[in-house]
């Protein structure tokens, strides 16, 4: 049985990080037809990391070298359970009592592994960056707990992943209604903050701080980093797809709706991407506490009342 679960965690990281890549992918190509550019080929993704693995790693003799080291591991190995969880709960409606709260928590922690990464190095611009990082995510985690609120809520107060799916299956989809529309919004904004995609990507700031946290990586450590940045984006959109359009029926149509329910928030998050610059972390701060915030305490009482 043990061996059976290790088989499982082993399949679904390997196959959420091959499609996080293959997603990278559909990012960058995307992005450039927008920008009237010819974008890479398929494969650019698997050898750019294949490349990265291959090289040196540069360690900064000011840096915690153990927790420089630790750090991308450490968010691979968070984001491999929180895939994971996600996928026994949409293929094999299985879970556990609390897993999303579960997921919640590795998601956070995901963003402290960063903060940890960048302030180990003993580089100021990385410094700033981990500053940043830490700035939003104590603007984005509030309003993302009201988020998930609504969804537990709308479910009968149900806290597992794959009863919340089952919910939605006998009552309907979460974003049928008033408050799971509005949460849903927040939610794709807030994934949108976590994963570090513009107008959020505020702690990288490439032209400013040149990658931020990530200044001081190199070979395969950068690797496990860029690759974890690929895998959010198939995690993230597909814990939306489980908590506001009833997961998936993989049987016949039900595929393709499957694909198509997936793919509507990832375009969405190109297109918010392509078409705004990045903010400055006070302005992100702003957005999340005085507007995002209310926002998701509204949809949170209409969820209490029924709408």
């Amino acid at each position: 049985m043990i061996g059976l679960k290790l088989l499982l965690l082993l399949g679904f990281m390997l196959g959420t990080a091959v499609f996080g890549l293959i997603v990278g992918w559909v990012d960058r190509k995307v992005s450039a037809r927008v920008q009237f550019r010819v974008g890479p080929p398929l494969l650019q993704n698997f050898n750019d990391f294949f490349k990265l693995m291959g090289k040196e790693t540069i360690l900064v003799k000011e840096g915690i070298h153990w927790l420089f080291i630790a750090a991308p591991l450490a968010a691979f190995s968070m984001l491999a359970v929180i895939s994971t969880m996600i996928w026994v709960a949409l293929i094999l409606n299985q879970g556990f009592g609390g897993d999303l709260i579960v997921v919640m928590y590795l998601m956070m922690i995901y963003s402290v592994m960063i903060v940890i990464g960048g302030s180990s190095t003993g580089n100021v611009y990385s410094s700033i960056g981990a500053g940043r990082e830490i700035k939003l995510l104590l603007g984005d985690e509030l309003v993302f707990i009201l988020v998930c609120l609504v969804p537990i809520i709308q479910t009968n107060y149900a806290l597992q992943l794959d009863q919340i799916i089952a919910k939605q299956a006998e009552n309907g989809m979460v974003i049928g209604s008033v408050s799971g529309t509005i949460a849903f919004i927040l939610g794709l904004l807030c994934i949108q903050a976590k994963i570090a995609m513009p107008p959020f990507h505020i702690a990288e700031a490439e032209t400013e701080l040149v990658e931020g946290p990530l200044m001081e990586y190199s070979g395969p450590l950068l690797a496990f980093w860029k690759l974890n940045h690929h895998m959010m984006i198939v995690a993230y959109p597909l814990l939306l797809v489980l908590l506001f359009f009833g997961g998936f029926n993989l049987q016949g149509i039900g595929i393709l709706w499957a694909v198509l329910k997936y793919l509507v928030i990832v375009v969405l998050m190109i297109l918010i991407k392509n078409t705004n610059p990045r903010i400055r972390i006070d302005t992100a701060l702003h957005f999340f506490w005085r507007i995002a915030a209310p926002l998701g305490l509204i949809a949170v009482i209409l969820a209490v009342l029924g709408v």
